[in-house]
């Protein structure tokens, strides 16, 4: 294409795109409450001109703006094969049920749009008869969603699992009936014609917009197995929303992983097949026994002295690693797999699932190998312990190369979007950990008045959060707002064990004085289901820690109010964190400035979005940690918030969530 028609098609995209946000365009005669709004055009504008160019843009968009249909819009105008990403399973859906029929509807356009999903999301029609005959014991809560599967396996077209409702993603149920790389028989499966994994690939690859997650993305350049390798050089724009989880995808995705799980899964699907197939040719109940037993050592020898562990607890390798009971056990497990592998070889030429089952168990022990010996420079280990299971993970400290690599394999253009980036305009702390230097970066503000519509209050006089009575103070605080507001409120810690401590301390509190206001906490139901309750319960409290902290909106008048019990420094005591802190000061760089400091910021600014989510809604943000206020370094905090209104005292604050309840 030579320099004038490449112009003129620039021109031409241009225009088309700012036709479509015109005042009298077709979004505005398929929106009934479309506003035009410079921000979102702003943004379109900028990902039409990154497209023409084939360039890197990292644009950050405040609450308000409508950054969807900006990235959408020129891209579906573009012509060209589009890629999107975004952080969740939920999130894909939203954009494939709800916004692209939408905008396709409304822009006309005949394009063929496809929705791909990890293996994990969709029914395995060989594993669900493999369920049946496994001769495991289940629990009742098991066979009846079994039963549920098998009928609406037989109406599907689709097999994702999120079809079914009421199907929770952790079921113990979605492991018998979905397939994972391990141990997937690929063309040798009897079901492969009829794979609802190969169908949702199929499309994908005859599809002009494709909708995949962070998670299938990172998975894909680990492994090559999700159906992105053959996707991925075919498409001329990558989009990727929520970008800034992106890096936590990527950490999670890109290291080596050994779980008591995958061995507990291996043991089961070996005795099942060794029982089924080649009864009597090998002691099956003794290997699935011994590497069984052997993961659930681990398990016990990860935990140490710890007796109760809830969520997810993060360990130093160093802390347990060098434990005789911990290097025996993992030694146990590698002798487990690799006897394991040695006795599945010897009959795999039975049913080809043996041939699988063999390369799963040389796995598990390739990978005990490897973490008995030292890890690699420039990587970090620890262990994920839960209250069932343990992981042994070896990661990157960030996705700068992997980033890079696939930026420079290809030219196309790439769009990184969210609401939060960075505290500056080069975004800095989102291009430094993803390797985009040189990419052009914008920040679009929100158009929303927060300066009439929300204030700030950090009390001065408080307990810091490292001083006796400073959970009492945020729980006696948080009961007032929730009284001044009448509910309405969200509480969001910064840790579990807050969480747990704030949620029945508030709820005790509320009882006691005899109000009439809920408390609902994270945990105690379905994320999507607590979240309805609060918004249909007319006096409610949320009390949510991390996942409460983003991807939730509640506009209007449901929440008037986000609590916040400390400043969410990430924990030093994570090895991740750690190893990153470590890194700085090999380069002479502040780790807590650089690295505190900025992460804070954006998770606040994350929290405190969570606030404002229409033009009309108006609330208090609260931070209940004095170092705001009284800390030089609380000045970088309070610029990364939108400019609410701040407050000098709590009868000030109480007053104002009385004047807009």
């Amino acid at each position: 294409m030579n320099g004038a028609s490449a112009h003129d098609e620039a021109d031409t995209l241009h225009q088309a795109v700012s036709d479509a946000f015109a005042a009298g365009g077709p979004l505005a005669r398929a929106e009934a409450n479309y506003r035009q709004r410079d921000a979102q055009l702003e943004l379109a504008a900028a990902v039409a001109r990154a497209i023409d160019e084939s360039s890197v843009l990292a644009a950050e968009a405040g609450t308000g703006v409508g950054k969807t249909f900006a990235y959408l819009v020129p891209a579906l105008l573009s012509g060209k094969r589009v890629l999107v990403s975004t952080a969740t399973k939920s999130l894909q859906d939203q954009l494939f049920l709800r916004d692209l029929p939408r905008l396709r509807d409304a822009l006309a356009l005949p394009i063929v749009v496809a929705l791909l999903k990890g293996r994990g999301s969709y029914l395995c029609l060989q594993r669900l008869k493999h369920a049946h005959h496994d001769s495991a014991p289940m629990d009742r809560f098991v066979l009846r969603a079994l039963g549920k599967i098998e009928q609406w396996s037989h109406r599907t077209v689709s097999g994702d699992l999120a079809e079914l409702e009421g199907l929770d993603e952790r079921s113990p149920v979605i492991p018998l009936v979905s397939s994972t790389r391990e141990n997937c028989l690929g063309s040798e499966c009897a079901e492969f014609r009829a794979c609802h994994v190969m169908k949702a690939r199929r499309e994908a690859m005859a599809a002009d917009l494709v909708v995949v997650n962070h998670h299938l993305f990172f998975a894909d350049i680990a492994v090559r197995d999700t159906g992105m390798a053959e996707l991925l050089p075919s498409v001329e724009v990558a989009i990727f929303d929520e970008a800034h989880q992106l890096g936590e995808a990527g950490v999670a995705f890109l290291g080596t992983t050994l779980g008591s799980a995958q061995a507990i899964d291996f043991s089961r699907d070996m005795l099942a097949l060794g029982l089924g197939h080649a009864r009597g040719l090998q002691p099956w109940q003794e290997l699935a026994a011994s590497c069984d037993r052997a993961a659930r050592d681990l398990r016990l020898a990860a935990a140490g002295p710890l007796r109760e562990v809830r969520g997810t607890l993060k360990l130093r390798w160093d802390d347990r690693a060098t434990s005789t009971a911990f290097t025996e056990a993992l030694a146990a497990l590698g002798r487990a797999s690799r006897q394991a592998a040695d006795a599945i070889e010897v009959v795999s030429a039975i049913a080809p699932d043996f041939v699988k089952l063999a390369e799963r168990a040389a796995a598990l022990a390739a990978r005990a190998a490897a973490l008995a010996l030292d890890a690699v420079p420039g990587r970090v280990r620890w262990i994920d312990l839960t209250p069932q299971g343990v992981r042994l993970i070896e990661s990157p400290l960030d996705i700068r190369e992997a980033m890079r690599a696939q930026i420079a394999a290809a030219r196309k253009t790439w769009i990184f979007t969210s609401a939060t980036l960075g505290a500056d305009h080069r975004l800095r702390w989102f291009t430094e950990q993803t390797g985009l230097d040189d990419a052009r970066t914008l920040r679009v503000d929100s158009p929303f008045d927060y300066a009439a519509h929300a204030c700030l209050y950090v009390p001065r006089n408080f307990p810091k959060p490292s001083e006796p009575g400073h959970s009492a103070q945020v729980v006696r605080l948080a009961a007032a707002c929730a009284r001044a507001a009448g509910g309405r409120t969200f509480v969001l810690t910064t840790t579990l064990r807050a969480l747990a401590s704030v949620g029945e301390a508030l709820q005790q509190t509320l009882e006691q004085e005899g109000e009439p206001i809920v408390v609902l906490m994270q945990g105690s139901a379905p994320k999507r289901q607590l979240l309805q309750r609060f918004v249909d319960t007319p006096r409610a409290v949320l009390v949510g820690s991390q996942s409460f902290w983003e991807g939730i909106d509640v506009p209007g008048a449901a929440l008037q109010c986000v609590i916040i019990d400390k400043l969410p420094f990430p924990p030093p005591s994570d090895p991740l964190v750690e190893a990153r802190v470590k890194r700085l000061e090999a380069e002479r760089r502040n780790p807590f400035s650089d690295y505190f400091v900025a992460e804070a910021a954006l998770s606040l600014k994350q929290g405190a979005g969570r606030l404002i989510r229409s033009e009309t809604d108006r609330g208090l943000l609260v931070i209940c940690d004095p170092r705001m206020a009284l800390m030089g370094y609380g000045r970088t905090l309070r610029a990364a918030l939108p400019p609410m209104r701040p407050l000098r005292d709590e009868e000030e604050a109480l007053a104002w969530l009385r004047e807009i309840r």
